[in-house]
């Protein structure tokens, strides 16, 4: 019997220290979505970007790693930029034709209500930095090595979870949304193009709701 928890334990052991790196990004990706969702500091913008964007650099320095290698160098300009100018004109055209529905409607209507449209865009900004990161850096460029494209499925599917609550619509879309988005920074090897076309999506959105 001694044997064979001794044989079970070693086993644990090699799979920890042979997926070391794998399982501390995704461990702690996971415990930092659960202590946002449970544990919001002061408000939503600012646990967004503590959780999803500082708490990752922390564990990304622990782990002796250079934080520039997940995601936040320029990368290859010339390859996002065409999909940063392609996606916001469909986009566009796509949000204006949604922006009608009523669920999407009544749900932004509150937002909008509640902090007013200035300040919903730049605290949307603010939290969109650090989701971004912690999707299309920190899980995407972590888990890069191993899984090499792989990488961009499993980001996808804490980023579509994590919207469960808004609208259908929206949070059905997360799952081609989180594919491409996952998709281009990989492609780009850098985060900077899917913020900026998701902060544009955002931002374009609630202006139409709003006017």
């Amino acid at each position: 019997m001694s044997n064979i928890f001794k044989e079970e334990f070693a086993g644990i052991y090699r799979f920890l220290k042979n997926n070391a790196n794998e399982v501390i990004v995704i461990s702690s990706a996971m415990l930092f979505i659960i202590l946002n969702r449970y544990f919001t500091i002061w408000d939503y913008w600012f646990s967004v970007l503590f959780y999803f964007g500082l708490l990752p650099l922390v564990v990304i320095l622990l782990m002796r790693k250079n934080p520039l290698d997940y995601g936040l160098r320029l990368g290859n300009l010339r390859v996002w930029s065409f999909w940063v100018v392609l996606i916001c004109l469909i986009a566009a055209i796509i949000l204006i034709s949604v922006s009608f529905l009523p669920s999407l409607q009544g749900y932004y209507d509150h937002e909008l209500n509640k902090y007013g449209l200035f300040t919903y865009v730049w605290t949307s900004v603010f939290s969109l930095m650090g989701s971004e990161f912690m999707f299309r850096g920190f899980l995407l460029f972590g888990l890069r090595d191993k899984f090499k494209e792989g990488s961009i499925i499993i980001q996808m599917i804490p980023f579509a979870i994590l919207h469960l609550g808004k609208p259908p619509v929206e949070t059905i879309s997360t799952i081609v949304t989180g594919l491409l988005f996952g998709y281009i920074a990989y492609k780009g090897n850098s985060f900077w193009p899917v913020l900026i076309i998701h902060v544009f999506i955002n931002t374009f959105f609630v202006t139409v709701i709003y006017f």
